[in-house]
């Protein structure tokens, strides 16, 4: 696995190391020896253990997020696609950091296989780039309704530069979100 450090601290593009052949291919989609090495190579911490997997699937142009969960159920989420492709965005809301309102965004799709690690303390949202796009997550924390948070993904304060041309597809609570200025945060 290759571990490249993006420009906001802690957030993570993770590349595994493919093998193929005339069969197919196989690939070690996670190691927590591996993952653990890997980031600890770049000087970050081990998170928490991972306690849940989610997976959602999603039509061309639908847009989930930005959410996040407050203490005390914070998440980190290592996601990746399985099939079809998404624009990967990650949002840095700690307060008081330096990087606060900045973002990072990388496509992961079914063909490059990559991977995001999204520590706790960043909000977390994609938009499908294609149909039927199946997309994981492992979380550090399990799912809480009434920790359950979201930041508006137009909001022009971040800035997020979106695909041109794509009309997105929201779920009420997205369309609703507050800014971030205006969010409660960590």
């Amino acid at each position: 696995m290759k571990f490249t450090a993006t420009h906001l601290p802690d957030v993570v593009i993770i590349e595994p190391a493919v093998f193929g052949d005339d069969r197919g291919w196989f690939m070690e989609s996670y190691s927590q020896k591996r993952f653990n090495e890997g980031l600890a190579a770049l000087g970050l911490p081990l998170p928490r253990p991972f306690v849940q997997d989610n997976e959602s699937m999603s039509a061309h142009g639908v847009l989930r997020g930005l959410h996040y969960q407050l203490p005390p159920h914070p998440q980190g989420k290592l996601v990746r696609v399985v099939q079809g492709a998404v624009l990967d965005v990650a949002v840095d809301i700690r307060r008081g950091s330096p990087t606060f309102g900045q973002w990072v965004a990388t496509e992961l799709n079914a063909v490059n296989r990559r991977q995001l690690w999204i520590p706790e303390g960043f909000a977390h949202g994609f938009i499908a780039l294609a149909d039927d796009t199946r997309f994981l997550y492992k979380t550090t924390d399990f799912y809480a309704k009434d920790c359950e948070r979201a930041i508006r993904w137009d909001d022009p304060a971040i800035g997020i530069a979106w695909p041109a041309g794509l009309q997105p597809r929201l779920a009420p609570k997205d369309a609703q979100a507050p800014l971030l200025a205006d969010a409660q945060t960590l």
